[in-house]
């Protein structure tokens, strides 16, 4: 059998190289193909150095191959790498989303500590500075957010961008929206290993009509494990938020995020620790704090850690039954609950700008709306 050229190219737009975001065609991490009869010659490079990367390339080429286009093919993959030099403390890794101009992770060492309550009012007070915000609910296995913004029955459309089909994100209160639970059922479970999730999730994040974004947030699971490291390896993230319960059980989880964070491997900059549920004051005694969880402990973690402390969220119930109905209690006016997250707010603004001004400036990381921005200030 004579084998066309064309066809393997197609063939080839099926498979990801390890670490980047678009098939190894349009990444053009395959620099050449030849076909001869029924042989073929595949070069390619790839950037992760890795033996695991190396061999599932060539692996996936192969069956590629062999499933979609001759299955007696005789193949042969000359494979490079080409790894980019040692990077310096303050690089940005990954391949840039155009539009967008900040992209930060919120994380947490454990569940529960309101991680997803914290990103959504993160993302509505930003929206209220006047920012353009995106969130990219990461968390595969526990997607909240569409709860969180009333829209969990709401599915993204298709426009056409450039000739490519993209996803819509959906929209409420001025913050653009992607989740894994706009594609499941309600009561469906998302029973997926690794590298199914971490394919999911680089379609929302590159087959995405995002537009112009000043923040793009990351909804990121709790804990550290493979979806962390997929989105580290596909984005180039501009900073990592990481919240926590002042409670020591979930203090000791949250130093080991920010030490994810913080391996050489990763090299993500830490903007700072925020503390939830720092305490709690009832409504009938408005000066009165208890200290249900311990007091400060994130504070003095941040101490700990030299990252800094971006302030501390009171346990609340309107906080809960907010998120609940689906309107961020960010938006309440002129309560406590409105200026903790705003003060929140304005110092994750205030870190990215710090952190930037460290930065060569590159499309990656450029921000040409915050440069004195008001928001920063105290309105």
């Amino acid at each position: 059998m004579k084998l066309n050229k064309q066809d393997i190219l197609n063939a080839l737009k099926t498979i990801t190289v390890p670490g980047e975001g678009e098939n190894m065609v349009d990444s053009g991490a395959v620099t050449n193909v030849v076909t001869f009869a029924d042989e073929v010659i595949v070069d390619i490079t790839i950037k992760n150095p890795s033996l695991q990367a190396k061999k599932k390339t060539e692996v996936e080429i192969l069956k590629t191959i062999h499933d979609k286009v001759y299955e007696k093919a005789k193949i042969k993959v000359n494979l490079k790498v080409d790894a980019p030099a040692k990077s310096n403390s303050n690089e940005i890794k990954g391949k840039p989303i155009p539009g967008i101009q900040n992209i930060v992770a919120v994380a947490s060492g454990k569940g529960g500590v309101g991680k997803s309550t914290v990103t959504a009012n993160l993302a509505v007070t930003l929206s209220k500075m006047g920012f353009k915000v995106g969130i990219l609910d990461a968390d595969i296995y526990g997607p909240s957010i569409p709860i969180m913004f009333d829209v969990p029955n709401e599915r993204p459309l298709s426009v056409n961008i450039d000739g490519k089909s993209k996803m819509k994100p959906v929209e409420n209160y001025g913050v653009k929206i992607l989740s894994i639970g706009f594609f499941t059922k309600p009561d469906q479970a998302v029973i997926w290993r690794g590298p199914m999730a971490s394919k999911a999730l680089n379609q929302m994040i590159f087959d995405a009509a995002w537009g112009e974004l000043d923040f793009l947030l990351l909804d990121l699971p709790p804990g550290t494990g493979d979806i962390h490291l997929s989105i580290m390896q596909a984005l180039p993230i501009t900073g990592a938020v990481v919240v926590s319960t002042p409670q020591n059980v979930a203090l000791a989880d949250a130093k080991k995020g920010v030490a994810m964070f913080q391996q050489e491997s990763i090299n993500v900059p830490v903007l700072g620790l925020i503390e939830n549920m720092a305490y709690f004051t009832p409504s009938e005694l408005p000066e009165n704090k208890y200290y249900i969880f311990g007091k400060e402990g994130a504070k003095h973690l941040s101490q700990d850690l030299n990252v800094p402390f971006l302030g501390e969220i009171p346990l609340v119930q309107s906080i809960r039954e907010a998120g609940d109905v689906g309107r961020p209690a960010a938006m309440q006016t002129a309560t406590p609950i409105e200026e903790a997250f705003e003060s929140i707010t304005r110092n994750v603004v205030q870190q990215v700008v710090n952190r930037n001004e460290a930065l060569p400036a590159t499309e990656a990381i450029k921000i040409t709306t915050m440069a004195g921005c008001s928001a920063v200030k105290k309105k």
